[in-house]
C-alpha cells in the first residue's frame, strides 16, 4: 500500500496549466525521484504538497488519510516538509533562531537563548551537520544555507520531506552527508520525494521515479532499476538529445578580456588569464577555490585591492558594475534568485530595466518601445510564459536565467559576458537551450567566461578551462588535454604549487 498518494491533482494559473489530474503514489520509507523539464510542473505539484498552493481539482492521501490543509502550517502538522531549491531561511537571524522558528524555548514569551543554541548544537552534531548555531544565516555561503534548510527537515521528524535541488549548491562532502541523511530516513520510514535534474543522483538514490511533461504525467517507473538514462531523458524532453552538450570548434579572434594581478579580500591570490573573441573560457573549482569572488572583482560588484581589467586594450574601471557594462561587460550571478531577477516584477521590467536607459530621454519610461524589446528577447531566447507581464518569480529557473540573459543581451555592445553557475537547477532540455545561446554568441565574437561547480559542463562547452583552488589558479588546460581526473586533483587542496598562468 502507498504511504503518500497524489489523486487526480489538477492546478491552474492565468493562461498556464501547470498540472493535469496527475495521480501516482510512494510507499513507505521510499525515496521517490521527480523529474522533468523546468516548468513541467514539479515546482507546482510540490507547493500543492506543502499547502503553499491549493489544487483546483484532486486530494493528497497521507497514511490513508486524505488531508484538507490549506497551509503551510497545517502541511507541517500533518507532518510534511518542503526544502524548496529557493531557500526559505531568514537571513538576519541565527542558524539556531532559523530551526526554531516558531517554536522557541521558552517561558512566559521570554527565550531561553543559551537552550536554543545548545540544543541545535548537539542535534546538528548528530546528524552530522558543521555549522555554527549561533552565526547569522547572512554570514554563511550558499551550501551551508542550503544544510540548514536540511537539517529543519531532519530535526521535526517529518513523516514526508520533498527535497527541490538539494545538491546544487553543495560541495561533494556536504551531498555525501546529505545522501548519508537520506538513508538513515529511509530506514525509519520517511518519505523522501526527491527533485533532481542530476540523473547520477536519481539512480544513487530513489527506489522509484515520477516524470512529469507539460503538467502531465509522462512515466511512473515503481521499480527505478528497469529504467535507463535515456529513457527517462526521452520521456523528460519528449525526444531523444544524444549529446546535451553540442559543443562545436569556431575561429578565435585576438584578446577582447584581459586580466592581470586581479586581486581583492575575498581573493588574496592574485590571478591573471585572458579571453579571445569567440572563445568560451571554464572556470572551474570546489566550493571556496574563489571562482565567485572573482567574478565579482572582475565585474566590479567587490572592491579591487589591485589589478587590471581591459576590454580591447581600454583598461575598466575598478569598483564600478556601471563602468563594466559600460565598458562591455555583463554579469549573469550565481544566486538567481537574490541577486539576479527582480522579484516581484513583470518579465518585461526584468529584461529592460537595463537598456532602458537607451530609450528613455530625460528619465520618461517608453512603454512600447520597452514591450518590443521584452516580446524580442522572449522570442529569440525561447522564454516559456504566458505573456511578457507574467510575474519572473512564477518562471522555472531555465527560464528565469533566460530572462537575466535577456537582459544584458538587450544592452548595446557587449563584448563579454561572465556567466556563474549558468545551468543551476535547470533541466536537460533547458541546459542544451542555454548551451546553445552561449555559442551563438561566441560565434559572434563575444568572449564568454563560464564558471560552474559541475565540472561535465564546464568540460562539455569549453574551449578551455581554468582550474581554481584556494583562491589561485592552479591549471590552465586547453580543450585537447581535457582529463576529468586531472582536472579534478588540480582543483584540490594541497594539490598544486601556488602562483598564476
Amino acid at each position: 500500500m502507498d504511504f503518500l498518494e497524489f489523486k487526480s491533482i489538477s492546478k491552474g494559473y492565468p493562461g498556464v496549466q501547470a498540472l493535469s489530474d496527475v495521480s501516482f503514489g510512494v510507499k513507505k520509507g521510499a525515496v521517490h525521484g521527480l523529474m522533468g523539464e523546468n516548468g513541467a510542473g514539479k515546482s507546482t505539484l510540490i507547493r500543492v504538497l506543502s499547502g503553499d498552493q491549493a489544487a483546483d481539482t484532486g486530494s493528497i492521501v497521507i497514511d490513508g488519510v486524505e488531508q484538507n490543509y490549506s497551509s503551510v502550517r497545517d502541511a507541517f502538522h500533518a507532518g510534511v516538509i518542503v526544502i524548496h531549491q529557493e531557500l526559505q531561511l531568514v537571513p538576519e537571524l541565527t542558524v539556531a533562531e532559523n530551526l526554531w522558528l516558531g517554536r522557541f524555548p521558552g517561558k512566559a514569551g521570554i527565550i531561553d537563548g543559551k537552550t536554543l543554541v545548545e540544543t541545535v548544537r548537539t542535534r546538528l552534531k548528530e546528524i552530522g551537520i558543521d555549522v555554527d548555531p549561533a552565526a547569522k544565516v547572512s554570514s554563511l555561503s550558499i551550501g551551508a544555507r542550503q544544510m540548514v534548510e536540511i537539517a529543519k527537515a531532519v530535526m521535526v521528524d517529518a513523516r514526508v520531506i520533498a527535497l527541490d535541488e538539494p545538491t546544487s549548491s553543495l560541495s561533494s562532502r556536504e551531498s555525501e552527508i546529505l545522501f548519508s541523511l537520506i538513508d538513515r530516513l529511509r530506514a525509519k520510514g520517511t518519505v523522501i520525494i526527491y527533485v533532481s535534474h542530476r540523473l547520477d543522483e536519481i539512480f544513487r538514490l530513489c527506489d522509484s521515479l515520477t516524470v512529469l511533461r507539460d503538467g502531465k504525467l509522462a512515466a511512473h517507473h515503481p521499480d527505478i532499476a528497469k529504467t535507463t538514462r535515456e529513457q527517462i531523458i526521452a520521456q523528460m524532453v519528449g525526444r531523444e538529445i544524444s549529446n546535451i552538450w553540442g559543443w562545436r570548434d569556431r575561429p578565435l579572434g585576438d584578446v577582447r578580456l584581459d586580466v592581470r594581478t586581479l586581486s581583492g579580500s575575498k581573493l588574496r591570490n592574485p590571478i591573471s588569464f585572458s579571453v579571445r573573441k569567440g572563445e568560451i573560457l571554464g572556470f572551474f573549482g570546489l566550493i571556496g577555490a574563489g571562482r565567485s569572488e572573482m567574478a565579482r572583482l572582475l565585474y566590479g560588484a567587490d572592491h579591487r585591492h589591485q589589478g587590471t581589467v581591459t576590454i580591447d586594450g581600454v583598461g575598466v574601471s575598478p569598483n564600478n558594475p556601471k563602468a563594466a557594462i559600460s565598458a562591455g561587460m555583463v554579469l549573469c550571478p550565481e544566486d538567481r534568485k537574490f541577486d539576479g531577477i527582480i522579484q516581484g516584477r513583470s518579465i518585461e521590467e526584468n529584461i529592460a530595466i537595463s537598456s532602458r536607459r537607451h530609450f528613455s530621454p530625460f528619465g520618461l519610461l517608453n512603454a512600447k518601445k520597452e514591450a518590443s524589446v521584452a516580446e524580442q528577447f522572449i522570442a529569440k531566447l525561447r522564454v516559456r510564459t504566458p505573456s511578457r507581464k507574467q510575474d519572473v518569480v512564477n518562471l522555472s529557473g531555465g527560464n528565469q536565467q533566460k530572462v537575466i540573459l535577456g537582459r544584458w543581451l538587450s544592452e548595446q555592445g557587449v563584448k563579454v559576458l561572465v556567466i556563474d553557475e549558468p545551468t543551476r537547477g535547470i533541466d536537460v532540455g533547458a541546459k542544451s537551450e542555454i548551451y546553445e545561446i552561449l555559442y551563438e554568441l561566441a560565434a559572434g565574437g563575444m568572449a564568454i567566461v563560464v564558471i560552474s561547480s559541475e565540472l561535465p559542463e564546464v568540460m562539455g562547452i569549453s574551449d578551455r578551462i581554468m582550474v581554481m583552488c584556494q583562491g589561485r589558479i592552479a591549471a590552465n588546460v586547453p580543450r585537447a588535454d581535457f582529463d576529468e581526473r586531472s582536472i579534478l586533483t588540480a582543483a584540490l587542496p594541497d594539490k598544486n604549487a601556488a602562483g598564476t598562468l
